[in-house]
């Protein structure tokens, strides 16, 4: 028996009793495109599906953001999707294109034995881009965070009916939410717009030949380890003219997610031992960049590169969880 998965996680950094299989609302993959936020109109409150007799049956005692404790007589005959909310958050309700940190458990709907839970712990469940035709917008609605949703999935052809606690334990900031730090002497500086976006000012002198790496805003969440999955923005500027090569605040601010192990090792070094919710600027030359070349107006090659990155998520290469 498995979780349907709410979220859209690479295989190998989720647990594979907890999120693998199909969801049965239309595929697994719930994380939104930035152009799902073009859908930012659809009202979620009428998105949430509504309460029914097996959704209402379900018990559940505790505090949102903590394992709960249910009850249910079992085998529970579920033949729709069905969300009661069990306590209502506070705050600002989400919206179509936030990205929530959530928790879930989730149970057998025949047997009312337990399957699993995972996102009560740091580091074990990325944050998610929710939209209207999501199933964890179709559970969540337009909660607030702290919001707690018992949901009712009926039986696919890859899963038995499952029964869920759904808790909304916040919505992620855009931008690294962290202290400020001190900036490094010698080093780039950077200026941030309202919404975070960074300007990168060169300093002068050569490039340096070793990876530079300074902590602009530091987190008070999860430490990337390596292999992690992240959730970032960043901007990045060549050393040789300061122009903008790539830049997530570029194509919408919305956010990107990858492996750690994936990117090249002066990215790699900016995320890695570092705290979910700080801002690091990395300065990397050409070896732990794109490769030695010549300079040229085509790719990276030979290129001292700036970065400066927003981390805004984190999930376990091999999550902790109960199964």
């Amino acid at each position: 028996m498995r979780l349907r998965p709410f979220a859209a996680l690479s295989a190998a950094a989720v647990s594979v009793v907890l999120l693998a299989g199909c969801s049965g609302l239309g595929g697994g993959n719930t994380s939104a495109s930035p152009s799902a936020t073009d859908a930012a109109a659809v009202d979620l409150c009428d998105a949430q599906a509504p309460a029914g007799a097996a959704s209402d049956a379900v018990t559940v005692s505790g505090d949102a953001g903590a394992a709960p404790t249910v009850a249910f007589t079992s085998p529970l005959d579920v033949s729709e999707l069905q969300a009661t909310v069990v306590s209502e958050g506070s705050g600002t309700p989400i919206t179509a294109g936030d990205f929530v940190s959530y928790a879930m458990t989730a149970y057998d709907a025949d047997s009312g034995e337990e399957i699993g839970q995972i996102g009560y712990e740091p580091g074990q469940l990325m944050p998610t881009q929710i939209s209207a035709d999501s199933p964890l917008g179709q559970v969540l609605g337009c909660g607030a965070p702290g919001e707690r949703v018992v949901a009712a999935f009926p039986a696919s052809e890859s899963s038995a009916a499952q029964v869920y606690v759904v808790d909304l334990l916040s919505i992620v900031p855009s931008a690294a939410w962290g202290e400020e730090q001190a900036p490094v002497e010698g080093m780039p500086t950077v200026a941030l717009a309202d919404n975070g976006a960074p300007t990168i000012t060169l300093p002068g002198g050569d490039a340096p030949t070793e990876t530079q790496v300074a902590v602009l805003k530091k987190g008070d969440g999860y430490t990337v380890q390596t292999g992690d999955q992240v959730l970032v923005q960043y901007t990045g500027v060549r050393w040789s003219n300061g122009e903008t090569f790539d830049s997530t605040w570029d194509k919408g601010g919305v956010p990107t997610s990858f492996s750690t192990t994936g990117v090249v090792t002066g990215f790699q070094k900016a995320l890695e031992g570092q705290t979910v919710g700080s801002q690091v600027l990395v300065v990397m030359p050409p070896a732990e960049g794109y490769g030695e070349g010549e300079i040229n107006s085509t790719d990276l090659k030979g290129e001292t590169l700036v970065f400066v990155v927003d981390i805004l998520g984190a999930q376990q290469a091999t999550p902790t969880s109960t199964e």
